[in-house]
């Protein structure tokens, strides 16, 4: 869909749209979102449907947490790119599954260049000891392989999701926390899938690091 030109009642909701969705990662409902912006409901919803059709933004059926911004305001440093933040990981995911996206995040393109990079909030303080704190978003890329040391997004029995450092020992794979308080994890070769390598970490807007 061609982009077309925004209204200034339209750029300021896509602004805010924008920052909302770095900052929590989801969508604010449309009633978050109008008395966030001091209009009325019906007027965000018009926006919105303004916004959607000059191709600025994408909803599946009506207003969700499914929006996707398709392209970011323009603030004037040009290094910006959108990442999905992954709400589940699955075996396959995360390239093009967006039934899995749970909202976007911008980072700096200069510093993250790979393609089909992609976030993961991170549950849990295992890897505290690495700088890596609960809550935080894990940046990363696809990846299916693995270097001794290197701190992973491994899937385990297909089902759960976990960031740990990666070690491959011959006949097992350990995952070893950065926490004293974790028990190194211990699995046999096929119950462990390796989704990503994490590259940096996002903790709150503006404040990234290459790892």
């Amino acid at each position: 869909m061609h982009r077309t030109s925004l209204t200034p009642r339209q750029r300021e909701l896509l602004d805010y749209l924008t920052r909302e969705m770095e900052r929590t990662g989801v969508t604010p409902s449309l009633r978050t979102a109008a008395r966030a912006l001091g209009i009325s409901h019906t007027a965000v919803a018009s926006l919105m449907h303004g916004l959607e059709r000059k191709g600025w933004i994408r909803r599946q059926g009506r207003y969700s947490r499914s929006l996707q911004i398709l392209s970011r305001p323009d603030d004037g440093s040009g290094h910006g790119r959108r990442i999905p933040v992954i709400g589940r990981v699955a075996a396959g995911l995360p390239l093009y599954a967006q039934q899995e996206w749970a909202g976007e995040i911008v980072v700096d393109s200069r510093i993250y260049r790979g393609d089909n990079l992609f976030a993961l909030r991170v549950r849990g303080d295992s890897m505290r000891d690495a700088g890596i704190l609960e809550h935080d978003l894990a940046i990363c890329e696809p990846r299916q392989f693995a270097e001794n040391g290197e701190i992973v997004v491994a899937l385990l029995h297909n089902e759960e999701a976990t960031v740990k450092r990666f070690f491959y020992l011959g006949d097992h794979i350990e995952l070893r926390p950065a926490n004293d308080a974790y028990p190194v994890m211990r699995y046999a070769l096929g119950e462990v899938l390796i989704q990503g390598r994490v590259i940096g970490i996002l903790r709150s807007p503006g404040q990234m690091a290459s790892l």
